[in-house]
């Protein structure tokens, strides 16, 4: 009876993924040999990103301290909370102060969620600035790297403008203060000084207008830009040939080898 139970279900087993249902969403068998695993990895529109094949001195803890893996979690993280956030909050100068109390004691886990995105914030800021100094402890911004190292910059600047615009939005007088104090600065910046100044602030001083428009841009712009700058970073660390480890010699640098090699022998001879 079980041996009968077993073959009818390999053969429902066998029947479902024959279909053309299973084969439309999963295009290759079980990844238990070399070749499938790389095409599965290949033909997955999250798992291409990863590379087929990870050095074990990349997949040690003590070499990363998974700090890349720990920015981008506190990043969803942050968008998870940032989108309950968004149900309560309006930016309105009248009106953000009362939602930000609201959300701390009437609203139901408000409190819980607020501070997970504002811990998460300042861990992210610590998580990013402790994975690029690894980074560059480790010389992974060398060639081939150094596109990635450039656009790890950039997301390293994203971070900061994100923790910048998100803290003027409980709009109390810690922050309005703040980021006075932060954007009198910009008139300093060279050449684009009063430009990058009317940007940030939307007119002569903190206003509605500066509320609005880092609300957008804390809620929209960067996260955006976050997400496009991530999938770039993923995209150059697979097709530079790892996480951390050393990254594998270029084919000019294996014919050079060769081709050294072959001058040896023939001189030696």
């Amino acid at each position: 009876m079980s041996a009968n139970n077993k073959s009818l279900l390999d053969v429902a087993t066998q029947k479902l993924t024959e279909s053309q249902v299973w084969r439309s969403i999963f295009r290759h068998g079980y990844p238990d040999t070399p070749l499938n695993q790389s095409l599965v990895m290949m033909g997955n529109v999250f798992l291409h990103l990863h590379p087929v094949k990870v050095s074990r001195k990349a997949m040690k803890t003590t070499y990363t301290w998974c700090l890349g893996g720990i920015s981008f979690f506190l990043f969803l993280l942050l968008t998870i909370t940032g989108v309950f956030l968004m149900f309560y909050y309006v930016p309105d100068t009248n009106q953000a102060y009362q939602n930000i109390n609201q959300l701390s004691t009437a609203d139901s886990f408000g409190h819980l969620v607020r501070n997970m995105h504002r811990w998460a914030a300042h861990l992210m800021v610590v998580s990013v600035t402790l994975h690029m100094i690894r980074v560059f402890y480790h010389g992974a911004y060398k060639p081939p790297r150094e596109f990635n190292w450039v656009v790890g910059v950039l997301l390293f600047f994203v971070t900061l403008f994100l923790s910048f615009t998100g803290y003027l939005l409980p709009w109390d007088q810690i922050a309005i203060w703040a980021i006075t104090v932060g954007t009198n600065l910009a008139p300093y910046t060279p050449l684009l000084g009063n430009s990058v100044y009317k940007v940030l602030v939307a007119g002569g001083a903190v206003s509605q207008a500066t509320l609005v428009r880092f609300y957008v841009g804390h809620v929209i712009l960067l996260p955006l830009a976050a997400a496009i700058l991530m999938a770039v970073h993923f995209w150059r660390i697979r097709k530079d040939g790892g996480e951390a480890g050393p990254p594998p010699p270029s084919r000019r640098e294996l014919e050079a080898q060769s081709g050294e090699q072959r001058s040896l022998t023939s001189s030696t001879r």
